[in-house]
């Protein structure tokens, strides 16, 4: 019997109290005590040992068992719900803000001042400075260049006698800066209209180019004319033969018929005077200050804005010296042939700059039905049109074919700081009228019979198909009419789709 054993049934004798046998010494309880203690050790643990097992069956699994447990599970259809509102179609693109006027100043020299090429002498603006109505711009080659009130084009030189509605605009333009046109009939360039005109120039320190570049000989010559005739008159009427009153007398010594000289002669006189004060008159109407076609710019409204300066003082000119914007800030931008087709004026439009963290409400004003070609005020041809350098509102020639141009007016004015800027243009080309059922375009599918139809699903699962009339879309949503008026409502999950179900990983 081994020793463990030996203490075993020991401990149990002893637990039962059995007397020793005869002849045997008592047995010591120290050691029962030891043996106790040992049985108890072995006991527990066996029993952790135990424990341990089950947690392990529990805790340890197989890499195949984990793959299973932590794989996506099987899925059934994707589905979402029918939602009732109004659905509107939406083109995005980019857009630019310009004024609604850009005139490039670019004086050329006028016919007969020489051959030499016109220099800028004086560029007192900059880049975003604001320009009011009869304010210098610039100084060419010592001759002045400033701005007036008008939407006319300048076309001509005006000079004192000149008629036309670029004559009246000149009037209206100087009588609003203050400077009075007399009793000149509208259009007609007067002795008010020069007067009228030689005060503006004076106003900004120049002196006005003289409409007859004679430097007044014409009319010096044209007044002794009338001198000259007015003292022959007075001569002929003062002759002995003439008598009182200019009329040829009898006289005893004079010859036969020289009362009727002295009477053609008077009569001449007259005439010639007559000539001399109405070539004196158109001279004096010719004379006078002049309006040059190079050293004015006409612009709808004011104050109008600097965009940009071309030249330095002393730079020759050969091209623009500067270029002015005026009128209403508006958006351009410019269409394939596919977003033309969707786009209308009159259509709502949301301009939003990400970089002010701005919206404005606006309408498109005008949608060209012409290609434009050119260069436009930012890079923003649509894309799928030709060119893309841009320049000054309206385009400018010499460029490519940039697709036709789309102008949005915003409902109230644009900032001035969003001159130039480039913006996001979210226009509504279609909407439902009023609020409809509105499901994901992933929803409606077409059998093989044409219909168009939606897959309706059940709290319990069960699915069934309902025939559906598509409407209006947009930003991945479709409007359907239910061709049975109960069919369909809002709050019905229907089908959009069907997610593959899950493999089990195999553990290698």
């Amino acid at each position: 019997m081994s020793e463990l054993q030996e203490v075993v049934v020991d401990v149990i004798a002893g637990d039962r109290g059995d007397a020793t046998p005869a002849g045997e010494d008592a047995p010591d309880p120290g050691g029962l005590a030891r043996g106790r203690r040992l049985v108890l050790g072995v006991v527990g643990g066996a029993a952790l040992m135990a424990v341990g097992g089950l947690l392990a069956t529990v805790l340890v699994k197989s890499p195949a068992q984990v793959a299973a447990e932590t794989g996506p599970p099987a899925q059934g259809p994707l589905t979402a719900e029918v939602e009732r509102r109004v659905l509107a179609q939406t083109v995005v693109m980019r857009g630019s803000v310009v004024a609604d006027q850009s005139v490039d100043v670019a004086p050329q020299p006028r016919s007969g001042e020489g051959v030499g090429t016109p220099v800028v002498t004086k560029l007192p603006l900059k880049p975003g400075d604001a320009v009011g109505a009869g304010q210098l711009l610039a100084e060419v080659s010592g001759r002045p260049v400033f701005a007036l009130k008008g939407t006319l084009p300048v076309y001509r030189d005006l000079k004192p006698g000149a008629t036309g509605d670029d004559v009246a605009q000149l009037q209206q333009a100087l009588r609003e800066l203050g400077h009075g046109t007399g009793s000149d009939a509208k259009g007609v360039f007067g002795a008010g209209t020069k007067a009228a005109l030689a005060a503006r120039y004076r106003a900004i320190g120049y002196d006005p180019l003289p409409a007859v570049a004679d430097r007044g000989e014409g009319l010096k010559s044209a007044r002794e004319a009338v001198r000259s005739a007015e003292w022959a008159v007075e001569d002929a009427a003062q002759s002995p033969v003439a008598g009182a009153g200019g009329k040829a007398a009898p006289s005893a010594t004079a010859a036969p018929g020289a009362g009727g000289d002295a009477g053609r002669a008077l009569a001449r006189a007259r005439q010639a005077l007559t000539d001399a004060r109405t070539r004196l008159a158109a001279a004096e109407a010719a004379d006078g200050p002049m309006l040059p076609a190079s050293e004015t710019v006409f612009l709808s409204t004011f104050p109008a804005r600097v965009s940009a300066v071309g030249v330095r003082i002393g730079s020759p000119v050969s091209g623009p010296v500067l270029t002015l914007s005026a009128g209403e800030l508006i958006v351009e931008a410019y269409l394939n042939d596919d977003r033309k087709q969707l786009l209308r004026a009159g259509m709502t439009v949301v301009i939003s700059s990400e970089t002010a963290g701005t919206d404005v409400p606006g309408r498109v004003a005008l949608v060209a039905t012409e290609r434009s070609t050119g260069q436009p005020a930012g890079q923003q041809a649509d894309p799928g049109s030709q060119g893309g350098t841009q320049g000054g509102a309206g385009g400018k020639n010499g460029g490519g074919d940039l697709g036709y141009r789309m102008t949005v007016r915003a409902d109230q004015p644009l900032p001035a700081g969003f001159t130039g800027k480039d913006v996001r243009l979210t226009i509504e080309s279609a909407s439902t009228e009023g609020a409809a059922l509105v499901v994901p375009v992933t929803a409606v599918s077409a059998g093989a019979d044409g219909r168009t139809v939606v897959t309706a699903v059940a709290a319990d699962g069960t699915q069934r198909r309902i025939e559906v009339r598509a409407g209006t879309s947009g930003d991945g949503y479709v409007a359907v009419t239910p061709v049975r008026a109960d069919a369909l409502a809002a709050g019905t999950r229907v089908v959009i789709g069907a997610a593959a179900k899950s493999r089990e990983r195999t553990a290698r």
